[in-house]
């Protein structure tokens, strides 16, 4: 029998009154997890395509490789600001808002990114390197997502997910391979005959599809009200009775800043090993997820089309990755999960470079396998994040280090492009791709649980 949802208690408490969140039902903690991996698959549909149609934008553009990962690189710039960006605004818009935004501005990017011309040189490309910086937008999504959904499996009603919710989680999280999955097939279905642009102008109907979704079926968390209304009382000079209202929820307030929030001593050091962590992981998740058709097509030897499906194959497989690292994370600890499973991705990608893998099976075997631990992780290590920091800077948190892979792909994309410049796309997939990934894995290490974030959150459970 469904527990009756009410609203957040927001009134001044008396003495020393103790409140719970309000629940989430079963019904509505499904139809959020739905549309949370509907979001996120769309927004990174989006965000793969760039990779996934490099190749041929790079003929009409005229770029030579190098160009092409420079050009990448730039983007990547961009997409920094903008996530480092987004983060606060996600903390006073809210986590429902937040959605909206990020998928509405992934549609946006989507439909403009198909009408750049590619005939007038510099800025032609100038102007996709604008508008792809947006598409920065959609990659938070999934700091969005982290968010929403521990503070939607704290509250839910629904036990199996309270109590196991990094396996829960990892099936929207596993959205990233869905959204190259289905960007690959499309690329593989519809490039041939009707052209990259029109790959694009296909992206913006499901994002706007979603927000009307999200706009109707979605509601905040009860988290999120109470440190609404916290803010609002601190902004009135009411800090007593903020902090009176924090107590009865068994929460710890704070005036300070989310993004001043997220270094203070008990999270500083999370904050520092995350990033790092981030960074380097990033040099993989570039050249073997986001320019995948790249690698197999100047490294391996392998047709365009014959990508494609490879990629369709290793991203399904990558899928499962995150189911995997999700209930591994809830059995052994999440630190555990990322750190292995990291380790081995970078092995397995050494090994997919080598001479001694030629065959298209043996390809598709250790490039899986690659992908499947070096992908699979990120539905605990999201969830790992998010039980790090509060409410009041959780969504800065998450958003803040997520924004972390666009130094590393800066970075790496730089590194990549001299060392592919001189040695060729194998060498400098080894040693930027694989070496990051592996050294990835040992940083993760150097992270902690902060067991006084716990505490926070004492009554939200139900």
């Amino acid at each position: 029998m469904s527990i009756k949802e009410a609203g957040v208690d927001l009134s001044t408490p008396t003495g020393d009154e103790k409140r719970r969140f309000p629940t989430f039902t079963k019904k509505r903690t499904t139809t959020v997890s739905i549309l949370a991996l509907l979001a996120w698959t769309v927004a990174v549909f989006d965000y793969g395509l760039f990779g996934t149609l490099l190749p041929a934008m790079q003929e009409e553009f005229g770029w030579t490789a190098p160009e092409a990962y420079a050009i990448n690189t730039w983007i990547a710039v961009g997409t920094a600001i903008v996530c480092f960006g987004i983060g606060p605004v996600i903390d006073r818009l809210g986590r429902r808002k937040g959605m909206m935004l990020t998928v509405g501005g992934t549609a946006i990017v989507s439909g403009v990114t198909a009408f750049i011309p590619a005939g007038l040189g510099f800025m032609s490309n100038a102007l996709l390197v604008v508008v792809r910086s947006f598409g920065g937008l959609g990659f938070s999504e999934q700091a969005v997502n982290a968010t929403y959904m521990n503070e939607v499996y704290q509250v839910t009603e629904d036990e199996r997910k309270r109590k196991r919710p990094g396996f829960h989680y990892s099936f929207i999280q596993g959205g990233w391979p869905l959204g190259f999955l289905l960007a690959s097939a499309l690329a593989l279905a519809f490039l041939p005959t009707l052209g990259w642009r029109a790959l694009y102008l296909m992206a913006t109907i499901p994002a706007i599809i979603i927000v009307l979704l999200i706009a109707k079926k979605l509601k905040e968390t009860p988290q999120f009200e109470l440190h609404q209304k916290l803010t609002q009382l601190e902004k009135s000079g009411k800090t007593a009775e903020a902090h009176a209202l924090a107590r009865s929820f068994g929460v710890e307030h704070s005036s300070s800043a989310p993004l001043k929030r997220i270094w203070e001593p008990a999270l500083r050091r999370n904050t520092i090993i995350f990033s790092l962590a981030w960074i380097v992981n990033f040099f993989g998740i570039m050249i073997f997820s986001i320019l995948g058709t790249s690698v197999l097509a100047n490294a391996k030897g392998v047709q365009l089309s014959d990508a494609f499906w490879m990629l369709i194959i290793i991203n399904l497989l990558a899928y499962f990755g995150y189911v995997f690292h999700g209930w591994l994370g809830d059995k052994i600890g999440r630190k555990k999960t990322i750190v292995s499973g990291w380790i081995i991705s970078g092995l397995s990608f050494a090994v997919m470079l080598s001479p001694l893998v030629s065959s298209p099976f043996l390809i598709i075997l250790t490039y899986g396998t690659g992908l499947f631990f070096l992908v699979g992780p990120y539905s605990a290590i999201q969830y790992f994040m998010a039980e790090c920091y509060p409410v009041s800077c959780r969504a800065t948190g998450l958003a803040f280090i997520g924004a972390m892979s666009q130094p590393g792909i800066i970075l790496g994309g730089a590194l990549f492009t001299v060392v592919a410049a001189a040695a060729g796309t194998g060498p400098a997939a080894l040693w930027v791709g694989a070496l990051g990934t592996l050294l990835s894995g040992f940083l993760m290490l150097g992270t902690k649980a902060v067991p006084a974030v716990a505490l926070e959150e004492a009554h939200a459970t139900v």
